[in-house]
């Protein structure tokens, strides 16, 4: 864990006006996971981001870009995925220009797909204020969500700063990075906003139990804010590798000279490559519920239960004595369960999962075995 110094950031926070300002936000959509713990609604030709996880109609990316909509002009938004999964985004929502969907050829971690998306938008607008956010977390409380992002946006185009959301923890989740911020606000006018001291990515439970009990920890929520000067300085600065090869890139540039910075570049994350080593890193804290959704049981957390503990997601369902049991299958799908408890009740088209909540991490050799079989079969 790397030592920051503790400082203020006296930023003035007033009304945010609608004007030439808000044509200056942008915002950066990654788009280019896996999801493959939501086994068997997701697949590597069809991962989280594009299914309707939460059960609103929605796929995970439709409703990240339409909650950007509300912060940044449409035309703003980057949307970085793999390449095998530009027309998907496409399908998915209509009307982007050429220059909004940018298809890596190969996965980098977050750095390189930041910077390759950040060098498009400067060819456009050196000016720019720029969100970088996951395209497949939950958002409880979406308007409290806009007026944080809103404020950060305001913070970040007044000062070399980066403002990262944090979210109070509620468990020692192991799948979350956190922050551990300083206990006094960094602005008399902000005291929601707190000097980040150390970034910890995935602890161990007994240490991410020892953070919450100091009070002095949130959880990372992955969304970051910086001006385009903050951004390539820090790049420069943390990175200088990436940033010489990847903020030549344009949205012209040929796919051959994408595929070549992408095979020389090393694997790392804005986490580990840039957060952990800056010193003008700050947290706000999340008014607003959130949730990474990083596998059937956090889907069942954040679902809504009947008396009995259940969370039918998606489908109609017939329950008879059943407890604790989450059901995610096909809206057009009906099923009837009868004496569980404790269970993860899921289904595609053609593939159904029943398997206790307890025994989750077996579901990646259950996709396994299925699709060894399969391939058994077209031989």
């Amino acid at each position: 864990m790397s030592k920051r110094m503790i400082g203020t950031c006296d930023l003035p926070l007033s009304q945010r006006k609608e004007s030439a300002v808000k044509g200056n936000n942008y915002c950066i959509i990654m788009a280019g996971g896996f999801g493959s713990r939501f086994w068997p609604i997701c697949r590597d030709s069809s991962p989280k981001q594009f299914i309707d996880i939460l059960g609103n109609g929605k796929s995970m990316l439709q409703t990240t870009f339409a909650r950007f909509e509300k912060i940044c002009p449409r035309e703003n938004i980057i949307i970085v995925t793999h390449r095998s999964y530009e027309d998907r985004v496409r399908e998915q929502i209509g009307g982007l220009l050429p220059y909004q969907v940018l298809g890596e050829p190969t996965r980098r971690n977050t750095a390189p797909c930041v910077a390759y998306a950040a060098s498009v938008i400067y060819a456009m607008n050196p000016n720019a204020n720029i969100v970088v956010t996951p395209s497949d977390h939950a958002i409880f409380g979406e308007g409290r969500f806009v007026q944080d992002v809103e404020q950060a946006l305001e913070l970040t185009s007044k000062s070399e700063c980066i403002v990262t959301i944090g979210v109070k923890p509620t468990t020692p989740n192991v799948q979350y990075g956190y922050i551990q911020f300083s206990e006094e606000p960094a602005s008399p006018k902000a005291h929601n906003l707190h000097k980040v001291i150390t970034f910890t990515e995935k602890p161990p439970v007994e240490m991410a139990r020892q953070f919450i009990a100091t009070g002095e920890f949130m959880w990372n929520s992955g969304v970051y804010v910086w001006s385009m000067a903050t951004l390539r300085s820090v790049y420069e600065r943390f990175l200088p590798g990436v940033a010489k090869s990847f903020f030549a890139l344009t949205a012209d540039t040929p796919f051959e000279e994408v595929e070549r910075v992408y095979s020389q570049s090393e694997t790392i994350s804005v986490d580990f490559g840039i957060m952990e080593h800056a010193e003008n890193v700050y947290v706000l804290e999340a008014s607003f519920g959130w949730s990474d959704i990083e596998s059937w049981d956090s889907l069942y957390s954040t679902s809504r239960k009947d008396e009995w503990g259940n969370g039918v997601v998606m489908g109609k369902s017939f329950l008879y004595d059943v407890k604790n049991t989450l059901v995610h299958v096909p809206q057009n799908r009906t099923v009837v369960l009868q004496g569980l408890d404790g269970y993860i009740v899921a289904a595609d088209e053609d593939t159904i999962l029943v398997c206790r909540k307890e025994d989750e991490d077996l579901v990646a050799k259950f996709a396994s075995d299925v699709e060894l079989d399969k391939l058994k079969g077209e031989n």
